[in-house]
């Protein structure tokens, strides 16, 4: 009998184990690439599905993905789950919503990877593409520039953008933030987007 105890409390343990070790599969990225159309993602849904996509492709299976954007009607912060998130190379990004918007979170160049494990051009690479879609305020409410809530790929509208690499033209806050830095300027072309630092992309979490 004791001998059965053992055995279930040890397989038991192996199973706790075995689900910390996924918990660290990759739950966070940027995307590599824009899907084309610059500000217009398709709205929410449409960006959410080029997440999973780009996640599938990255080889994640079994998440639920979210592109952190916020429009009009949706706070980019109320649609990625409670954490924890973890890049592709099994570095924790944050613990949970509170600690990504403040000074605990884990989000540098070196950490903030594509969903192939890649660190993203920043401030001095050629091109610097550190220029992050998020419509957001730091707090991960709406700001008032989403590119038409993200059905706009033209000549007109604005966003607001992070910097992945944290790093800016200065020392302030803005400069450093990875979610709120500036609006970009000029339209939402990926051209327009080129102007100040960036390449279209956007941030994705896995919400489960």
């Amino acid at each position: 009998m004791k001998r059965a105890v053992v055995l279930v409390a040890v397989s038991l343990a192996c199973s706790v184990v075995a689900a910390h070790a996924q918990d660290t599969s990759m739950s966070f990225f940027v995307t590599s690439a824009n899907p084309g159309k610059g500000g217009d993602l398709g709205g929410l849904a449409g960006a959410d599905a080029y997440c999973a996509q780009l996640a599938t492709a990255g080889g994640s299976t079994g998440k639920t993905w979210k592109a952190y954007l916020s429009t009009d009607t949706e706070n980019a912060k109320d649609r990625i789950g409670s954490g924890p998130w973890y890049n592709a190379k099994g570095e924790k990004i944050a613990d949970d919503v509170a600690s990504l918007h403040s000074d605990k979170n884990n989000l540098t160049k070196q950490t903030a990877l594509n969903e192939k494990g890649e660190v993203i051009n920043g401030r001095g690479d050629t091109p610097n593409r550190h220029d992050i879609l998020t419509g957001s305020n730091p707090d991960g409410t709406a700001a008032a520039e989403t590119c038409g809530n993200w059905t706009m790929g033209g000549a007109e509208g604005a966003a607001v953008v992070g910097h992945s690499d944290r790093t800016g033209l200065d020392e302030s806050a803005a400069a450093k933030s990875w979610n709120s830095s500036h609006k970009t300027r000029g339209g939402c072309t990926v051209d327009a987007f080129k102007t100040t630092g960036g390449d279209g992309l956007f941030y994705c979490f896995a919400a489960n």
